[in-house]
């Protein structure tokens, strides 16, 4: 299986594997997002380590259980032969109707199939008031001209 935009990247197909991840994210579909990475692929997202395509899924399964209406922008940040550096923010509010936003830095790197290999994730995140919300766009993919 081929995933392009394939390393070695340029700065625009950096940008359009951005966008793709973000739009998969934003997707809220475990199984879908996780085929983006390889079967063997290894994650640090905070505490939490994965270490291959199945733990990838049980985890965003978990995650999108618990940050509902979850809403994220990613950005390029760097780019170099078979990696990308994004810094992203989201929002989302839990059960008890709190809602958050999360700031992050990503360092990616792919398999020659454009497949994910590695996904090294940095997340701080801070109670929000619903009125201070900026992410407001219909769920699903950010609409093209909200920009990043």
């Amino acid at each position: 299986m081929s995933r392009p935009p394939l390393p070695p990247f340029t700065e625009q197909t950096a940008v359009e594997k951005v966008r793709l991840a973000e739009d998969g994210w934003n997707s809220r579909d475990p199984a879908k997002v996780a085929l983006a990475y390889t079967v063997d692929t290894h994650w640090r997202n905070r505490v939490e380590f994965v270490t291959n395509r199945v733990q990838a899924e049980a985890f965003l399964t978990r995650k999108w259980s618990q940050e509902l209406d979850y809403r994220l922008i990613k950005e390029l940040w760097a780019f170099k032969d078979n990696r990308i550096a994004v810094r992203y923010a989201y929002e989302y509010h839990n059960d008890s109707g709190q809602w958050f936003r999360a700031y992050g830095n990503e360092n990616w790197e792919f398999a020659e199939d454009g497949l994910m290999r590695v996904r090294h994730a940095s997340i701080n995140e801070h109670p929000i008031a619903e009125t201070e919300r900026q992410f407001r766009w219909p769920l699903g993919r950010r609409p093209d001209d909200l920009p990043v």
